[in-house]
């Protein structure tokens, strides 16, 4: 196998891996890995290819949540359908920037994330929950503004998602964890889709950087059933590792773009 195959399906291991052990978060990886350690040129290339592969990696894992009855259906596809909407105006605004300036304001973003990873746990919420005209408002409001951000950096957003959907309907934590995977899917593929009709999906990568992807997220799973009493600790030394990588990717987004 190729070195850049290899380097392709170690990195879809990572993100799966982390996907796997905390739940979210893991896929803003995706595009830096794709950069600077598979070596894609372009940050528009490496968006739209990431999006594919978490949208694949997020379907997979609705299917295990469905079966478990983790997932509130009225209220994900309330809040998925007007995402996508969000996602294919976001997808749209972002290929119309320039890579290096998109990629330095996907910097800020992430240490957005990693800061948001450190923060408290949510509140529980109400497992119980069920749609009314007032959480359905709620949730279609929340999901076209999360759904542009995930589709202009074509991220799956889990971290922004997550808490939306627990905003807009109250619901329990492991519950919008589960429903918020068919957002994540829909998102990515919305993303991925607008990205391919532009030639800017590397299918080749994207497969094997899927392959690793499951691989990954079956170790970080078992490894999480593990681990479950120390999570918060695993995922606040995710988080110092995502500001690690925001700090570099600042570093070199900003040297391009400045000199």
């Amino acid at each position: 196998m190729p070195v850049v195959d290899l380097l392709t399906v170690g990195s879809g291991s990572i993100v799966g891996f982390a996907l796997g052990l905390l739940g979210g978060g893991g896929s803003i990886l995706a595009v830096p890995l794709l950069i600077y350690v598979v070596g894609m040129r372009s940050t528009h290339m490496a968006i739209g290819t990431s999006a594919l592969a978490v949208s694949v990696n997020a379907f997979a894992n609705l299917i295990a949540h469905s079966r478990a009855g983790n997932v509130k259906w009225p209220c994900a596809f309330v809040f998925a359908l007007s995402g996508v909407a969000g996602a294919a105006a976001g997808a749209a605004l972002g290929k119309m920037v320039d890579g290096q300036k998109l990629l330095f304001v996907f910097g800020l973003v992430m240490v957005a994330v990693a800061l948001a990873m450190l923060r408290p746990g949510a509140p529980q919420g109400n497992s119980a929950v069920r749609i009314d005209a007032t959480i359905a408002m709620r949730l279609v409001v929340t999901g076209l503004v999360v759904g542009l951000i995930s589709g202009f950096f074509g991220i799956g957003g889990g971290f922004l998602i997550v808490p939306a959907i627990m905003l807009g309907s109250g619901m329990a934590t492991l519950n919008a964890v589960g429903s918020s995977l068919l957002s994540v899917g829909a998102f990515g593929l919305t993303t991925a889709v607008s990205y391919a009709t532009a030639g800017l999906v590397d299918w080749h990568v994207a497969a094997f950087f899927v392959a690793g992807g499951v691989g990954g997220g079956l170790a970080g799973v078992f490894l999480a059933r593990r681990l479950a009493a120390r999570k918060s600790a695993l995922t606040r030394v995710f988080a110092v590792v995502v500001l690690a990588v925001a700090a570099f990717v600042l570093w070199k987004a900003s040297a391009a773009l400045f000199g």
